[in-house]
């Protein structure tokens, strides 16, 4: 009876997700956000959102998980975060039917949302961890790697956007007072005022205390800003502090190893400038990491690297300086992802020179 209840209950989730995936994600704004969580912030309307949101999210990516390798999806880390992502589907689909107006409806809801959040603590590594197991055993050949990582970019995307929903519905209901104490000015995890160089010495600081144990020294940091006032944007501060946090860890590490026991190290420059629709974070001597990349991404952004050898990288972060124009970008799961992870990569149209150089002289003849 226990093995026909759980092919019943598979069957049944199977088929929610397939309905779900055929919703696109509806992308939010950073105003939206804001103007969500203000003041007038209601648990009952957010708890109605996120129960037709967060099922599409999650079925949408869970559909092109289906897709990856047999061998890499029977890793014992891929079928753990497979586990994780089919429990929270599950859980907020129990919420579908009940009724937004009962206190303890959408308490317990809340309590849901928390419980998920923190389940999903680890999905980056251990999904990461499932990509090492599969490499090590099976190898990979190009086109298998090129679907990874197109794969890769959108499942950490979309852990972004959802961990977003979570976070937001979690700050603004998840206790008694809705101010969080650490930081009264924000609206859940969105600062309306974000000191772009406040977080950036943060960052700095943090990395620098992480050198100076490993190195016992670090780089001084030049930090220039190009605006009149402090620069301030709409923004999520712990986005912008991974961004800017991961680029000087590189920063430092490239610094250091590339001067060996040099008793002075070159600083690192990152200089701040806000134009009208976008603001650039520029620091030097950096390597950045491509989860930066998706954050800077999230919200319409990117981050850029720029390689002069015998000089070092320059690391770009672009983020929308207009609140209207932050949008979240988001996976989602159509034909168009389909047929990417099916159709078969023909050879590359542009020649690929050889490691030993045929002799000039020769020619061939027509």
């Amino acid at each position: 009876m226990r093995i026909l209840r759980f092919l019943r209950n598979s069957v049944s989730i199977g088929k929610d997700i397939d309905y779900y995936s055929k919703f696109s994600p509806s992308p939010l704004s950073m105003k939206q956000f804001l103007d969500f969580g203000s003041e007038n912030a209601c648990e009952k309307t957010s708890f109605a959102f996120l129960r037709q949101e967060l099922p599409v999210r999650l079925a949408n990516i869970m559909k092109e998980i289906n897709l990856l390798p047999d061998n890499l999806l029977r890793t014992p880390s891929v079928r753990l975060v497979q586990g994780w992502y089919m429990q929270s589907f599950q859980e907020i689909l129990e919420f579908k039917d009940k009724n937004a107006d009962d206190e303890k409806v959408t308490y317990d809801f809340t309590d849901a949302v928390i419980k998920i959040r923190n389940r999903h603590n680890d999905v980056i590594p251990t999904m990461a961890q499932g990509v090492v197991e599969y490499k090590e055993t099976y190898g990979t050949d190009p086109v298998v790697s090129q679907n990874l990582q197109y794969f890769l970019d959108r499942f950490y995307m979309s852990r972004i956007s959802i961990r977003m929903l979570l976070n937001q519905h979690t700050l603004l209901f998840g206790g008694k007072v809705k101010v969080n104490p650490a930081h009264p000015k924000q609206i859940g995890s969105i600062d309306p005022n974000c000191r772009v160089s406040e977080v950036i010495r943060d960052a700095y600081e943090n990395a620098r205390t992480l050198c100076d144990r490993y190195y016992m020294n670090s780089p001084e940091l030049v930090l220039e800003e190009f605006t009149v006032n402090p620069t301030s944007v709409v923004y999520v501060p712990s986005h912008l502090y991974h961004m800017v946090f991961e680029l000087f860890k590189n920063a430092m590490r490239a610094t250091m190893e590339l001067y060996g026991d040099a008793m002075e190290y070159p600083a690192i420059h990152a200089q701040v400038a806000l134009g009208t629709e976008d603001l650039t974070v520029k620091a030097g001597y950096g390597y950045g990491l491509p989860i930066s990349r998706l954050y800077a991404r999230y919200f319409q952004g990117d981050l850029k690297l720029y390689s002069l050898e015998g000089y070092g990288t320059d690391a770009v972060v672009y983020i929308r300086a207009l609140s209207t124009e932050s949008i979240e970008r988001l996976p989602v799961y159509n034909k168009s992802a389909w047929k990417h992870y099916k159709t078969i990569h023909e050879a590359d149209d542009w020649c690929i020179p050889s490691k030993e150089p045929k002799d000039m002289t020769t020619f061939r003849s027509f």
